[in-house]
Formats: structure tokens, sequence, C-alpha cells
């Protein structure tokens, strides 16, 4: 194919309850808003990348309720763990018919690279050298493949002191792996729940909001933003050149700002 649509959503923090809400917002429900935004705004996506907190609760049933919305799309789901994700549990729940957890992929011209940053109860994220060790290997064996790393903690700052201190905890070990690969186009990340385009040489490293809430950019602690409900479009051109968009949901109202429901820091 010429190019490849790809719809990335991350941190829906869903529940096995689909009442629950966090940050004032019900999280089956604003998800459920975002793709049907998303398939209004362009055609049906070749596949999905979901960049983790899948569920906030790390329950089987949540992974279900996860499983059933994306259903609608009729494509691939691409997933990988964030730190409120049960890795173990979301492997289980988000493999086969449709759905692969971590690992790699060939879509279209390009070669996906997943990566686990998930440590237990850290809101912060690490690359294991298990998992640096595969992103070598991977990158070895296809030097002229154009490639997309996808991991759920950003490698770079982004100008807000309480965010940036739950980041990449080895992030200048990934960087400088990635920098003797120039076949490396983009990163792209969820966890920080608002959208980013920052350049690191020839490398863009991308954001993108969250299908719940946002968090205000460049904030010494957190603040809630009032943006709505969003997403990212990326499109991969078989010449190895990307595009990308954000989408938010445009029929979003709230009477206020939503309040941080966690408390301190990432909760």
């Amino acid at each position: 194919m010429p190019s490849v649509q790809l719809l990335q959503v991350t941190d829906p923090h869903l529940y096995a309850d689909e009442t629950r809400e966090i940050y004032d917002t019900n999280t089956a429900h604003s998800l459920r808003a975002v793709l049907k935004d998303a398939a209004m705004a362009r055609p049906r996506p070749h596949a999905v990348l979901a960049t983790g907190d899948v569920a906030e609760d790390g329950t089987p049933e949540a992974y279900a309720n996860f499983r059933r919305a994306l259903a609608t799309l009729e494509a691939p789901v691409y997933c990988l763990p964030g730190n409120h994700d049960a890795p173990a549990t979301m492997a289980t729940a988000l493999s086969g018919q449709g759905f692969q957890y971590c690992g790699r992929a060939e879509l279209g011209a390009w070669l996906l690279v997943l990566l686990d940053t998930h440590v237990p109860e850290d809101p912060a994220g690490l690359l294991a050298d298990g998992e640096l060790e595969r992103l070598e290997r991977e990158l070895r064996a296809a030097p002229g493949r154009p490639t997309l790393v996808a991991l759920h903690h950003p490698p770079v700052k982004l100008g807000s002191a309480w965010l940036d201190a739950y980041g990449l905890r080895n992030a200048s070990r990934f960087l400088g792996l990635l920098s003797a690969h120039p076949q490396v186009r983009a990163v792209v990340t969820g966890h920080v729940h608002q959208a980013a385009d920052h350049g690191f040489g020839t490398l863009r490293v991308l954001t993108s909001p969250s299908t719940c809430a946002q968090f205000k950019p460049g904030t010494r602690h957190c603040v809630m933003d009032d943006r709505p409900p969003g997403y990212r479009w990326i499109t991969l051109h078989d010449d190895g050149g990307l595009a990308t968009e954000v989408g938010w949901v445009s029929d979003w109202h709230r009477a206020a700002p939503p309040r941080d429901t966690r408390g301190p820091g990432m909760g």
C-alpha cells in the first residue's frame, strides 16, 4: 500500500465497571466518543496503536471493555503497557483475534517496534536490558526500513516539572541507541495527556492527548486542562515520510475544567 493510516489512542484508563470516572470523566464514554470522532474525520484506519494505560484497575474486564470498543474499527490493534496497566493480564487479554501485545509489526513499507517501559508500582518508566537488546536486534536486522518506535513514557522533557519527573529513566541510553540507526523516523508515546512534537536530531518524538482528560502543558504542578478527549493520526508513507495530525472530540462540553482526582503526582 502507498501509505498506512495509523490511529493512535492512548491513556484510556478504563475500569471493569464502565460507569466509573477518573478526572471527572467517564472513561468508557470518552473512549467511545474518540473512536466515533475519528471515524467521522477519516476513513477507517489501517491499524490502531494503543500506547498504554489502557486499564486503570488492571482487570481482565477492563481490557475486555477495550477490546469491545476497538472492535468497531475492524482494524488490527497494536498494544503496549503503561504504568497503570497489569502487563501479564494485558498480554493475555489483548493478544490474538486482531490484537497484538508488544513485539513488532510490518505496516506497509514500515517497521513498528512496540516496547514495554512498565515498572511495578512506579509511575516513571524504564526500558529493561532485554527490551533494549530486542530493539537493537530489530533495528540491525532492517537497516533500510523506515521504523516507528512506540512506548508509553516519553524519552524527552516536555517542560512540565512534575511530568518530567515521571518520564523514561534511561532515556539517554535509549536515544543513544536510536541515534546509531537513522532509519528510525519517530518515537510515539503516551503517558503525558497532552500533544507535543519534539525534534531530537532527525528524530521526531510525538506525545498524544489522552482519550479521557488532559494535563495543561508547561506547568510546575499538575493542572488539568479543559481540552476534550483526543487522539492522533499518523500517516506512514512508503518513501519513509511521515505526516501527523492531532484530533479532538468536537462534540464534548464540560461545565468546568476536570479536577485532578488522583492527588499528588501521578497517583
